[in-house]
């Protein structure tokens, strides 16, 4: 039977699971690897949700926990007896690991010291690519275990994430997304410190057949005079950045232990936009963190306006024990709750506002299975045509969350 991968959390651990898959080969003992998350509290809940009722719904099959719960809440997953066995982090992109010859261990992630170069050809089920360049995180923000989970940061070799990307094309892919958990610290464990903008630039030279690259997640006061020189100048380069904000009151800024301060995040919005017209912004932003008080959460939701973002991902604040976030005066769960969905409404009119901007304009549009696709600024679009093309359409209207096309 072959190997089935069950993944929650970020887009690198949906690509590490392709990767796991192809070491895991076709397994007789039914092998099935669950890559668990440890952002949240919530996220390993669900997730052990979901392996008992894997084990329920597949009586013996050999079910594999890897990922950062496995790093961070260990005991909670060692102690299922619906799991077989874990895999830590360090171990689980290794051939070795899955074809018995290591161990797999867990607990080795902070002594990790190099980036692991992916093989593969994209991942099954997904139009673009998505190519990890980036590994752990050397921030501690007050309310993150993930470099606990991820190790410290570290960077794939230019040359193998060129190969990876070169490698995509060759097999059709039109659409690649840099990956990592901190993208903007590329490069700084290397000799010669190149950073994030030289690798676009080197990409974008080296394989001139491939059609659209985009960035996933970044970190705006670390975004590189080489990165901004290509967005300015690289059309394949596409116009829409994520970034994560988290908040725009300076003092909660500083309790999460961020590196930016609000008007940092604005002066990046605005240059970025002089830089590049028509640029779109995502962001990540974190509702009812501790001592947030009424006043400090405003300021949040004007920098939706103020950033001019269109695309949000919101947050309720979640406590995760161990962390120092988890140790300050909560905001009451019902008060955290209402100011994440102020938040959503803020993101979903903001969304409505760009949408409408766009009827009637001409979009150049990656379709996408089921009937929709994405423009250059990551807008959805619903129309009618076959997967993996990239067509231009003429925008009708939209339903408030996705473009239609005409």
């Amino acid at each position: 039977m072959a190997v089935e991968t069950l993944t929650f959390g970020c887009r690198l651990n949906t690509v590490e699971s392709e990767v796991m898959r192809g070491h895991a080969g076709a397994a007789s003992d039914d092998l099935v690897i669950v890559n668990t998350c440890a952002v949240t509290a919530e996220a390993g809940r669900q997730a052990r949700k979901a392996i008992r009722r894997l084990a329920r719904e597949r009586p013996g099959a050999n079910i594999v926990v890897t990922g950062c719960g496995a790093e961070i809440e260990t005991e909670a997953y060692a102690a299922m007896p619906e799991v077989s066995r874990l895999v830590g982090n360090a171990a689980k992109l290794r051939a070795g690991t899955w074809t018995g010859q290591e161990a797999g261990e867990v607990g080795a992630i902070m002594r990790a010291a190099a980036g692991q170069p992916t093989r593969i050809d994209g991942v099954a089920g997904h139009t673009r690519a998505f190519v990890p360049v980036q590994n752990g995180c050397d921030h501690r923000c007050t309310f993150c275990v993930i470099p606990f989970g991820r190790g410290n940061s570290r960077s794939v070799p230019m040359d193998a994430v060129i190969d990876q990307v070169a490698r995509v094309v060759d097999q059709g892919g039109r659409e690649v997304v840099l990956t990592g958990v901190d993208l903007t610290a590329y490069g700084r464990d290397f000799p010669e410190a190149p950073t994030l903008g030289h690798l676009v630039q080197r990409i974008l030279a080296r394989v001139p057949d491939l059609a659209r690259l985009r960035l996933s997640s970044i970190d705006s006061v670390e975004a590189d005079p080489a990165l901004m020189e290509a967005l300015a100048s690289e059309p394949r380069l596409m116009p829409h950045l994520h970034l994560s904000l988290q908040a725009g009151d300076d003092l909660v800024l500083k309790r999460m232990k961020r590196r930016h301060s609000r008007d940092d995040a604005i002066r990046f919005c605005e240059e970025a936009r002089r830089l590049r017209p028509g640029l779109v912004f995502g962001a990540d932003l974190i509702a009812g963190f501790p001592t947030e008080t009424e006043e400090q959460f405003a300021r949040s939701l004007d920098l939706v306006a103020e950033c001019g973002l269109t695309h949000l991902h919101v947050f309720p604040y979640s406590p995760r024990p161990g962390t120092p976030a988890a140790r300050m005066p909560p905001v009451a769960p019902e008060i955290v709750r209402e100011r994440a969905a102020r938040l959503r409404e803020a993101g979903a009119a903001a969304l409505a506002r760009h949408l409408d901007g766009e009827i009637g304009r001409t979009r150049r549009v990656l379709t996408e299975r089921g009937g929709t696709g994405r423009t250059e600024d990551f807008s959805p679009v619903r129309l009618d045509a076959e997967a993996g093309r990239i067509v231009d359409v003429i925008i009708a209207g939209h339903d408030g969350r996705a473009l239609i096309a005409a």
